[in-house]
C-alpha cells in the first residue's frame, strides 16, 4: 500500500512536469509566431544577420586555424630537439667506459700511460662537447636530496646524521637531461 502511494505520487508529480513543459513549449511557439506576424524581416535585415553569422563562423574558423597551427610548430620543434634522443642514449655507455677508463688511468705514473690518457681525453673531450651541442646535459646528484622524479634509488645506506637522511650518498650511474628531458635517470644511493 506504501508503495501503490508513492508510485502515484512520483507519477502525479511527472505528470505535472510533462504538462509544465508542454505549456512552456507552446508559449515559446505562440512568441515566435507572433514575431513572425508582426515583423517581417526585410533583405536587408535577412542578409545582415546571414553576415553576422558568416562573420562568427569566419572568426572561430580562424582561430581553430590559429591554434593549430601554433600546436603543429611546437611539435614539429620538439621533435627536431629530440630527435637525436636514441642515438644519444646508445652512446651514453661509451661515455661511461670513457670515464671508467680515464677514471683507472688515475693510478699509473708511467709517462705511457700518461700519453694515452691524454688521448683519451681527447677524445672523451671531443665527443662531451658534441653531445652538449645537441643538448644533453649531465645530473649531478651526489649530495643533492633524493628526488624520484630524476634518480633511481638502487641501494640504502645508515645516515651518519640527521642532516643527511634522504640525500644522495654515492651516485654508481650518471644521470642526463637532454634538452631539459631526462633521457636516463641518475643510479644512486641514498641516506636512510
Amino acid at each position: 500500500m506504501f508503495n501503490k502511494k508513492k508510485k502515484n505520487k512520483i507519477m502525479e508529480e511527472q505528470q505535472k512536469t510533462v504538462e509544465e513543459r508542454e505549456e512552456i513549449l507552446n508559449e515559446e511557439n505562440q512568441e515566435q509566431e507572433e514575431q513572425l506576424q508582426e515583423e517581417p524581416k526585410s533583405k536587408e535585415e535577412e542578409l545582415g544577420e546571414k553576415l553576422e553569422e558568416l562573420n562568427k563562423k569566419y572568426l572561430l574558423l580562424y582561430s581553430d586555424f590559429e591554434n593549430y597551427r601554433k600546436r603543429s610548430s611546437k611539435e614539429k620543434f620538439e621533435l627536431i630537439q629530440t630527435a637525436a634522443e636514441n642515438t644519444i642514449k646508445d652512446l651514453l655507455p661509451v661515455v661511461d667506459d670513457y670515464e671508467r677508463a680515464l677514471a683507472n688511468f688515475e693510478q699509473f705514473e708511467d709517462e705511457k700511460f700518461a700519453k694515452t690518457k691524454e688521448g683519451l681525453e681527447l677524445i672523451y673531450n671531443k665527443l662531451m662537447s658534441v653531445l652538449t651541442q645537441k643538448g644533453l646535459k649531465p645530473m649531478n646528484a651526489k649530495g643533492t636530496k633524493f628526488d624520484e622524479n630524476i634518480h633511481e634509488a638502487i641501494a640504502q645506506m645508515p645516515a651518519a646524521s640527521e642532516e643527511q637522511k634522504g640525500m644522495v650518498l654515492d651516485e654508481t650511474t650518471k644521470g642526463y637531461y637532454l634538452h631539459d628531458k631526462v633521457i636516463r635517470y641518475a643510479k644512486v644511493v641514498v641516506a636512510m
